[in-house]
């Protein structure tokens, strides 16, 4: 009897300690960012930027070793140019992108390499404390800079009086 006791509780404990390690839940990641419209095409945000609403963006994964696109996830700006986009599974094996897709503002569509891209760690193995992941602000280039733009830009570089 005193066997059949040590044996019980022998098997659960081992279950208590082995179940949890075999039933490992799937990471969830919140990645967030802006997308604006760079109204002096500056490549960079100002004082005159104006975020957009109802821009598209898309998350890329990237196998590192195939360079083929495992993964691809799509979100939409809100009122004020944010985004938010849940990512499952882990792609520590992956080079992750969020990318600009498309704008709906009709003179500010204009998609500049280098600034339409903003590269995430969508991984648990990175040390990182939450699965919060931030991106960087992407943007769309206007067609024509705000009449305001060169003045800001000589403020901004220390070539002419400050107003702002």
């Amino acid at each position: 009897m005193a066997l059949k006791v040590e044996f019980i509780a022998t098997l659960f404990l081992f279950f208590s300690i082995a179940l949890p390690a075999s039933v490992a839940s799937t990471p969830t990641f919140s990645v967030v960012g802006r997308v604006y419209c760079d109204t002096c095409r500056a490549g960079f945000e100002t004082n005159v930027t104006e975020y957009i609403s109802g821009a598209n963006v898309k998350i890329e994964c990237t196998h590192f070793a195939t360079g083929k696109v495992e993964h691809t996830n799509f979100g939409v700006t809100d009122s004020a140019g944010n985004y938010k986009i849940d990512v499952t599974d882990d792609h520590g094996e992956e080079i992750c992108e969020v990318v600009l897709v498309d704008s709906p503002v009709a003179d500010c569509k204009e998609i500049k390499h280098g600034r339409d891209r903003a590269q995430i760690v969508l991984t648990s193995e990175a040390g990182m404390s939450t699965n919060a992941r931030l991106a960087n602000s992407l943007g769309f280039l206007k067609s024509e800079p705000l009449p305001v733009c060169e003045k800001l830009i000589k403020e901004f570089y220390g070539l002419g009086e400050e107003t702002y």
